[in-house]
């Protein structure tokens, strides 16, 4: 297989990868929002109170999410080291989340129901870019094997192709 072959596979891979975290993400998204807003209509918790507890609610479901669909071809050893980093870097994207919040409220004075969800959106865009590098990064990791078995079969593959050619001009 070509240099091409071999990026445009790499770049097939990562638009799948892509596609299904964005999917578990857009599901997560609609938890998180529904939480939130139904909490705030509920009870009377402070806005960015309400936006940490859907924030965690979101997070449980991503997990779930992430490890059964985006990522259930990577590496299940190591469930506890997996299961902390996850909760690490979800903890670093809930502050980024909840940051943009609160300063939109406590800091501009934003704070009616349709500028709280707007900020709030856009404090999930950014997290959501952390966490994705974050968790196929160090969280989710790709099987050393997968990448050595594709090179060996692309090698195989164009030692295939070269014999023909060979026989042919003899």
């Amino acid at each position: 297989m070509t240099d091409r072959g071999i990026l445009r596979q790499r770049f097939d891979r990562l638009a799948r990868e892509v596609a299904k975290f964005g999917a578990v993400g857009a599901v997560g998204t609609l938890v998180n929002f529904g939480v939130f807003n139904l909490v705030r209509h509920v009870t009377d918790l402070h806005v960015v109170r309400a936006s940490v507890i859907a924030t965690v609610v979101a997070i449980v479901f991503n997990y779930v999410g992430f490890r059964y669909f985006t990522y259930r071809d990577r590496d299940k050893t190591g469930r506890t080291k997996e299961l902390t980093l996850f909760l690490l870097f979800s903890a670093v994207g809930l502050v980024i989340e909840n940051g943009v919040l609160y300063a939109a409220t406590y800091w501009f004075g934003w704070d009616g129901r349709l500028q709280a969800n707007f900020f709030k959106f856009l404090g999930m865009g950014i997290a959501t870019l952390f966490r994705f590098w974050s968790y196929r990064t160090w969280v989710f990791k790709a099987l050393p094997a997968r990448e050595a078995v594709a090179h060996a079969e692309s090698f195989l593959e164009e030692q295939r192709d070269e014999r023909p050619a060979a026989r042919r001009a003899s």
